[in-house]
């Protein structure tokens, strides 16, 4: 960190991806817990089981706090992969970060699609069902969320250069 002309301190690249990785992970997570928490009285400790569920299946709602745990590292190595993949890519597509809406908005279709129909598919949770109308629109707009958090981080990152 550096001290910026007005006196605050200013983030470097690299710590100003992280925080937008961080952002985009709380961010989702807030969402998820809520969503589900609210919507079907699922606790946030079986939300996270269900990220370790790509990894362990089934079995990870049967490990208590350490898979919660290994849900919370995996979600938030997603999170901070997707901003840095905005990042890395917008350092030679400027219009990534000229475009910042736009961009953001595809990117987080993007990440909507390769999430539900390539990543899980291939994870040990399997194809999602989509038969929840509900989820399943709330989920697109978050991750429209998503990459505008990705575009936004990667403008900021780079003017920090």
């Amino acid at each position: 960190m550096r001290r910026s002309v007005r006196g605050t301190v200013a983030l470097g690249t690299s710590a100003v991806v992280l925080v937008g990785g961080l952002i985009l992970g709380t961010t989702d997570l807030l969402f998820a817990c809520l969503f589900w928490g609210i919507g079907h009285g699922v606790s946030p400790i079986r939300v996270m089981q269900s990220v370790a569920r790509g990894v362990l299946g089934a079995a990870s709602f049967e490990g208590g706090m350490p898979t919660a745990l290994l849900g919370v590292v995996l979600h938030y190595t997603i999170a901070v992969s997707m901003a840095v993949t905005y990042f890395l890519v917008s350092r030679t597509v400027d219009a990534l970060t000229r475009r910042p809406i736009a961009c953001g908005v595809a990117y987080g279709v993007l990440l909507y699609l390769i999430m539900n129909l390539v990543v899980l598919p291939l994870s040990a949770a399997g194809m999602p069902k989509f038969d929840n109308v509900v989820w399943v629109s709330m989920s697109v707009v978050m991750h429209l969320v998503f990459g505008l958090i990705c575009a936004f981080t990667a403008r900021r990152a780079l003017s920090a250069t």
